[in-house]
């Protein structure tokens, strides 16, 4: 997956989907475990391209890697790659990627009886009130989240 920047913000780095090659890797035939150990196979049978895997809409499609903490914990944190697409209706519940007021943000998209609120997932941040004065646009549905496993390897 070829990550080409298009736009550096201060909570986002924007980069374009580049699908013009695949890129096909191992899968296992098999579901791996998280409870007890099964029988390994002793080989890998399938293949995965993680281009067609994660991108549903390529022309619409961008990824952004985040900076700060305010969606820690809906599993989103610093240096995590968001897939983005911009081709997708915003529904109340969803997590985009939104603009406003001159700035881009990730936030969970809350539908209130006092209006629309951009919800964090981080109890150090406060959810922000969409007013019909501000300068506001969904931008993009984040429809992934690849990040590098903060418990382990190295």
């Amino acid at each position: 997956m070829k990550l080409t920047r298009i736009c550096n913000t201060l909570a986002i780095e924007f980069f374009s989907a580049d699908l013009s090659t695949g890129l096909e890797l191992p899968l296992a035939s098999s579901f791996i475990s998280a409870g007890f150990p099964s029988p390994a196979d002793d080989y890998l049978e399938l293949k995965l391209d993680l281009n067609r895997a994660l991108v549903r809409h390529p022309n619409a499609t961008f990824y952004g890697r985040v900076k700060g903490s305010s969606m820690i914990d809906a599993g989103i944190g610093e240096g995590d790659i968001l897939v983005i697409d911009k081709s997708l209706d915003p529904k109340d519940g969803d997590i985009a990627v939104c603009f406003i007021d001159g700035e881009f943000t990730v936030k969970r998209i809350s539908n209130r009886e006092e209006g629309l609120c951009l919800m964090p997932a981080n109890e150090e941040f406060r959810p922000i009130r969409v007013s019909g004065e501000s300068d506001f646009q969904v931008w993009g549905i984040v429809t992934y989240v690849i990040h590098k496993c903060r418990g382990g390897g190295k």
